[in-house]
């Protein structure tokens, strides 16, 4: 099922508290900074609408799952591979942004851990919120995505976008 699908019928906007204010804290450790990097590189894919950049910083046996709570209270868990996750990454007018929420990230050698909230962003307006997990290896130097897990709903969501909403 391509994004754009599991979007749809989800782009409604909901009155929501606004963001926490902004705690930076210290700066990332080099260890914290190279694990999030694939991260960023993925959301800036998606912000880009470029499939591609997306799939170079995954491990190709991976994947993605999305725990949908609907508005109606109904629930879906779906499983993608990284290749049926990105196929609905496509060109198009909308700005998408995704922001991850003061992120915990847990290394222990070569893998690690990353998770957060998030709110996801379509033209700057909140289209919904939840909880990411990324799983990471490291090989050869470099930190690659195996898997991501997302929680998705659509009510509860902090305000996040350009126009304060």
């Amino acid at each position: 099922m391509p994004l754009s699908l599991l979007l749809a019928g989800l782009l409604q906007t909901t009155p929501v508290p606004p963001l926490p204010p902004a705690n930076p804290g210290p700066p990332p450790t080099p260890d914290v900074a190279a694990v999030m990097q694939p991260i960023d590189a993925m959301f800036a894919g998606l912000a880009a609408h470029d499939a591609a950049a997306i799939r170079a910083q995954v491990r190709p046996e991976g994947g993605a799952t999305v725990a949908i709570e609907k508005p109606d209270g109904t629930k879906q868990i779906r499983h993608l591979g990284w290749d049926e996750f990105t196929a609905g990454i496509k060109p198009g007018p909308e700005k998408y942004e995704e922001r991850l929420i003061n992120p915990a990230v847990e290394v222990d050698g070569d893998i690690a851990m990353v998770w957060g909230n998030y709110v996801f962003l379509v033209d700057g307006k909140v289209q919904h919120c939840g909880v990411d997990h990324f799983d990471l290896v490291r090989e050869n130097g470099a930190w690659k995505v195996l898997n991501v897990t997302w929680s998705q709903r659509t009510t509860g969501c902090p305000a996040g976008g350009d126009d304060g909403a």
